[in-house]
């Protein structure tokens, strides 16, 4: 059975947007990764969607979208990648497990960064959700 985990930042627009093209990729068949953020960006970042490009992952469709857009889904886990999304994050109905991990903000920074962004949500965030949801 697919788990839904939703990927949670405040602009949306950057680490939540690799996270769940990361984790759709890695763990396809076992996730439907989703994302939001509390206080979206217009449109996804460029730098972003270069280091997913470059990484040979899709880019098609995704856009910043906020948590009340998301709050009808299923959600089996909640990954706050930002600091200020975990304070922020809002109560889900029912019992939604949640964790925490970190990622550098990129915005403004060189093309590198983004990808060095990239390749520490593929290293940390892949193995924390498979073992969140023991998959």
């Amino acid at each position: 059975m697919t788990k839904t985990v939703l990927v949670l930042c405040t602009g949306n627009s950057c680490r939540s947007q690799m996270g769940q093209v990361i984790l759709e990729h890695e763990l396809a068949g076992s996730v439907r990764a989703i994302s939001a953020g509390t206080v979206p960006q217009p449109k996804v970042a460029d730098g972003a969607l270069r280091a997913l490009e470059l990484g040979g992952l899709p880019t098609a469709g995704l856009y910043p979208k906020t948590i009340d857009s998301v709050m009808g889904e299923p959600i089996d886990l909640v990954v706050s990648v930002c600091d200020n999304a975990k304070e922020t994050c809002p109560i889900f109905p029912g019992p939604v497990k949640r964790i925490h991990i970190a990622f550098h903000d990129p915005h403004g920074e060189p093309l590198e960064s983004f990808i060095a962004v990239r390749d520490d949500i593929r290293a940390r965030l892949v193995p924390a959700v498979r073992e969140a949801l023991d998959l």
